[in-house]
């Protein structure tokens, strides 16, 4: 019985070695592989505010965050004294970079024929105004926060 089990033992393991036989992938072509898979032009998950972070629909999260800044940077900059100085700008373009790590940066965007306004001026109002923000969630590719910029339409509301 000894000898059965031993040899029973024995042929399992000779057949069993040909799972150890098998080459391992090469490290670089897995990581080439991997890289190929990825779609570089678009995020993972986009930025995000707290506001938004119940919402687990990407497109929709999307749509929250985006409304959500308009809407902060609508207010903060409603009625203000870029709507009086010049009244026929009713609509500026702000470029929002959302680092990596939460910081947030707004750059005013004006059109080529902005000589009729002082772009100086408008930019330090927008950039002293547009402060204290709440947090957001940088946007992340494959689970890594990187750095995303976009452009939002700020439309200057005077009220009278």
């Amino acid at each position: 019985m000894k000898k059965i089990s031993l040899l029973l033992l024995f042929s399992l393991l000779g057949v069993s070695c040909q799972y150890f036989d098998k080459q391992v992938p090469d490290e670089d072509a897995l990581l080439q592989e991997r890289l190929k898979e990825i779609n570089w032009k678009e995020v993972s998950s986009y930025p995000s505010l707290a506001e938004c972070d119940v919402i687990t629909d990407k497109a929709l999260k999307k749509e929250c965050f985006f409304s959500a800044m308009a809407r902060l940077v609508q207010e903060k900059l409603g009625a203000d004294t870029i709507a009086l100085l010049y009244p026929q700008l009713d609509t500026i373009q702000v470029k929002v970079t959302v680092f990596a790590d939460a910081r947030l940066q707004f750059d005013p965007q004006f059109p080529k024929d902005s000589v009729q306004y002082d772009t100086v001026k408008i930019d330090s109002i927008i950039k002293a105004r547009l402060v204290d923000f709440p947090k957001v969630e940088p946007a992340q590719k494959e689970g890594v926060p990187v750095t995303s910029q976009f452009v939002l339409p700020v439309i200057l509301d005077v009220k009278k």
